[in-house]
């Protein structure tokens, strides 16, 4: 059987259901000349009162792989995330020859997904699940690209699996030097094809919210300094310019650098934290004043600590100005001023007590994080982040490594 009856079987076409005219059939003969100069008849299947190629049948076939591979990632998605939305009854049976109309319905399903999936949800669940390789990323990514119109949401999604993708192919030894918009170009281009590398004059000033990230010498300054809204203020005024081939590079470029700057100083706040609280301990303090950081005026050591190192789920997102994230600051900020090294010059500590027989409140805000984070009451042991300066960052929170360039971006 030629590769067209195998396409055509594959999606069962039948011939429309009201009469065809006279000079009709089923199939439409156009002439075309042979090798030996004879006209040969070449078949094309009426398709909703136009005709289907060749090509049209490859690109329905690929196009029902691409759903079937990225189907179980949005069940799941639906699942964790509690998304209301009727299964796809094809994709869910696993068809593999699929009637036309099946293709349709996936392809409406996938868009009705992509509607009520937020860019959040999708990060935390990508690097949580153990669904990710790089080819179901590189399809995710091609099925926002091939979108006619794109939204700003398809635009955070597609910087973000551009990241992620280019995390996974990159060696986790890889030099912030090495991270040229070349290697870049190269490493993506599997997905993106090969791409022209000189960047336009416009997309000059990431280098100098780059420049600006690494400067920082604490999360706080990262944070409260501007600078991550720099450079968001720049991809969204590049509109329709950022899936440009070279500003998408130039933006995954960005992006993966920045997020390596956050997680140099977010090890650096965690580990003053337990430098903080280990020597706390050592001056017989047992609750300290965490008010400003969202917690109890008598915030027990103990717990304080577990829950720093059950942020590190949290904190596998990507570098923002959230909650979390500025909770960490002020925890710092509270643990300086216990230790009279804060701004303030202010402390707010207890002498050591008898353990109570319950422990202080945190606020709602905080007890709901570290619940999320999957804090345990016996989980108190005391951990560090290991620092490379001259290397990627790998660090563990706990026993177990954990290493930023594969999970977040």
């Amino acid at each position: 059987m030629t590769a067209r009856g195998q396409l055509e079987r594959f999606f069962r076409i039948r011939p429309p259901p009201c009469p065809l005219p006279k000079h009709s059939s089923k199939f439409l003969l156009v002439l075309r000349s042979g090798p030996s100069g004879k006209k040969k008849p070449r078949r094309r299947h009426r398709r909703f009162g136009s005709t289907m190629t060749l090509s049209d049948l490859n690109q329905l076939s690929a196009e029902w792989n691409a759903a079937r591979l990225l189907y179980p990632t949005y069940s799941a998605l639906a699942r964790e995330f509690v998304i209301d939305l009727t299964p796809c009854n094809d994709l869910e049976a696993g068809v593999e020859q699929p009637p036309q109309e099946s293709v349709e319905q996936a392809r409406q399903w996938l868009q009705d997904m992509d509607h009520r999936i937020q860019i959040h949800q999708l990060r935390q669940f990508l690097q949580t699940t153990t669904l990710v390789t790089p080819r179901l990323l590189q399809t995710l990514l091609l099925h926002h690209l091939h979108k006619e119109e794109k939204s700003p949401s398809d635009r955070d999604k597609i910087d973000f699996l551009l990241v992620q993708l280019f995390s996974l192919a990159a060696p986790s030894r890889l030099d912030d030097a090495s991270v040229t918009i070349d290697y870049v170009a190269k490493t993506l281009s599997p997905a993106l094809g090969a791409v022209d590398t000189p960047v336009p004059v416009w997309l000059a000033p990431l280098d100098t919210v780059l420049q600006s990230a690494q400067k920082a010498r604490t999360l706080n300054e990262l944070l409260h300094g501007g600078i991550l809204e720099q450079g968001r203020k720049i991809k969204v005024q590049s509109g329709e310019n950022y899936f440009v081939p070279i500003a998408m590079i130039a933006f995954a470029r960005f992006s993966f650098l920045m997020r390596r700057c956050f997680f140099r100083l977010m090890h650096q706040d965690l580990n003053a934290i337990f430098d903080g609280l280990r020597e706390l301990e050592q001056r017989g303090v047992s609750t300290i004043d965490c008010r400003r950081a969202q917690f109890s005026a008598e915030e027990s050591i103990l717990r304080l600590r577990m829950i720093c190192q059950s942020w590190k789920v949290m904190f596998q997102a990507e570098y923002s100005s959230g909650q979390p994230l500025r909770m960490l600051v002020d925890l710092r900020a509270a643990i300086d001023d216990a230790l009279g090294r804060g701004k303030a010059q202010k402390t707010a500590v207890s002498p050591r007590k008898p353990v109570p027989a319950t422990k202080p409140a945190a606020s709602k805000s905080a007890a709901a994080m570290a619940a999320r984070a999957g804090a345990k009451p016996g989980n108190a042991a005391v951990a560090k982040f290991n620092v490379n300066n001259d290397a990627v960052p790998e660090f563990q929170v706990s026993r177990d490594e954990w290493n930023p360039d594969k999970q977040g971006s």
